[in-house]
This record gives structure tokens, C-alpha cells and sequence, in this order.
């Protein structure tokens, strides 16, 4: 009977945190290395410039929640008082956990929504791509210590032409893993709020054409599409298709 009684109260106590009404949300959060303190969550300022806070709470044991409602996805940023840098998260409807390393904001993690579970892998795929070009570049300088050395006491341009003519190419090497890792991402993951935010970056990037960005708008979710930046995109795609073409003298 007890058995049956706890199961019971289990199975309430999760439906209860979970039902949560359309578009609210539940951000509950542990930080590593504080007790104390506050936390605001923020948002960009409508003009772009700055951040404004829209929410503050207290660090209560190491632990925050923060809870309110939003009508779409959207980029916020967990502010931790007196700590330098900002987390980014993806404001939606749901239970979204917190994990921060308060010493290294970099190594937060973010659970409990697809968008922002979507979002941690990203940026673990990001930064474990950028560890790998680094560790080329380390090397490069390695092998090249005694050289570069020479370069720094005598200015020898011979030789620094020949470091820059072998070194140009790992730089551009680790660019283009970065823009490839970064642009083939909505592809394969058309309901993720991070592919229609890559989108609009690639309407100001020359090396897409308009159709190829257009064809990839298309492949996502229609949810992303009813988005501010899903819908900045499709305007902008619009306004592209009017402006006459160029003739070619």
C-alpha cells in the first residue's frame, strides 16, 4: 500500500512539473563555485545596442529558478553578478536546466529543451573543431620556434614571408572547417532554432547566392519560419527576387 502511495506521489509530482501552459517556461539552474548572489536574464536591447534584463533572481545554496512565459524562441543570455561573460540559451516554452561553471562560463551546459540541447552539441562540435585547428597552429609554431625567434631579433623579411606563405594556409584551412561545420548545420537539423539563426547570418555572407539560401529556408521546419529571423529571412528573399537583374554589357 505504501508502495502504491509513493508511486502515486511520484507520478503527480511529475505531471506537475510538467504542466507547464503553452510557451512557458522553467529555467532552473546550478552553479558551480557560488552560493550566493543574483542572476538576471537578459536580452538584447530592440535597438541592438547593450542588453537589458528582464528578469532577476537570487542565488539560493548554489541553485536559481526563474520562470515566466514567451511567445516564440528566442536568444537570451543568463548574467551572473560580479562574474565576467554571459550565457547564452534559447528562451522557449519547457523545462530548461542550467548547468555553469561559474570559473568557465564556456563549459555551461544547457538540457531539457530540443533547441538547447541542440544548442550544447553545437557548440561542443564548435569547440572541438577549433581545439583541433589550434593544436595545428601549436604545432606549426613548434617546428618553427627557432625561425620565428630569428624573425623577432634580425626582422629578416625572407624568412618571415616563408613562415606567413606556410602559416596561411592553416589559418585559411581553419576558417573554412569553421564556416563548413557552421552552414552545413541546418541541413541536417531543420527544427532547430540554431539553423534558422545560421540562415540569417548567410543572407550577409557574398559567398551564398540567394537561391542557395533560399533553398535552405525551405527545408526547415515551418515552425522556424513563423519566427522574427525565420520571417526577416523570407523578406529579405522576397525583396532579393524584385530587384532587377544585372545586364551584362
Amino acid at each position: 500500500m505504501k508502495k502504491i502511495i509513493l508511486l502515486v506521489a511520484v507520478a503527480f509530482v511529475t505531471f506537475a512539473c510538467n504542466n507547464l501552459a503553452e510557451g512557458e517556461y522553467i529555467i532552473t539552474g546550478n552553479i558551480k563555485g557560488m552560493k550566493t548572489g543574483l542572476i538576471f536574464l537578459e536580452k538584447q536591447s530592440p535597438m541592438g545596442m547593450g542588453y537589458m534584463a528582464i528578469d532577476t533572481v537570487k542565488i539560493e545554496d548554489g541553485k536559481f529558478e526563474i520562470k515566466g512565459k514567451t511567445t516564440e524562441p528566442e536568444i537570451h543570455f543568463i548574467q551572473i553578478d560580479k562574474v565576467n561573460g554571459k550565457i547564452p540559451l534559447i528562451l522557449e516554452g519547457g523545462e530548461i536546466a542550467v548547468e555553469v561553471d561559474k570559473d568557465s562560463l564556456f563549459k555551461s551546459k544547457l538540457t531539457g529543451t530540443y533547441s538547447n540541447e541542440e544548442f550544447t552539441k553545437f557548440n561542443e562540435g564548435s569547440n572541438k573543431l577549433q581545439k583541433g585547428m589550434q593544436k595545428k597552429m601549436k604545432a606549426f609554431e613548434t617546428k618553427n620556434k627557432a625561425l620565428i625567434e630569428i624573425v623577432e631579433k634580425t626582422k629578416d623579411t625572407a624568412i618571415a614571408n616563408k613562415l606567413r606563405a606556410e602559416y596561411e594556409p592553416l589559418q585559411k584551412e581553419a576558417q573554412k572547417s569553421m564556416e563548413d561545420f557552421t552552414f552545413e548545420y541546418p541541413k541536417s537539423h531543420p527544427k532547430s532554432f540554431i539553423s534558422v539563426l545560421i540562415v540569417q547570418m548567410m543572407m550577409n555572407n557574398p559567398k551564398y547566392t540567394p537561391k542557395e539560401i533560399e533553398d535552405i529556408y525551405n527545408s526547415l521546419d515551418e515552425s522556424l519560419k513563423k519566427t522574427k529571423p525565420g520571417k526577416s529571412i523570407k523578406e529579405n528573399i522576397d525583396a532579393l527576387k524584385k530587384k532587377p537583374a544585372i545586364s551584362q554589357p
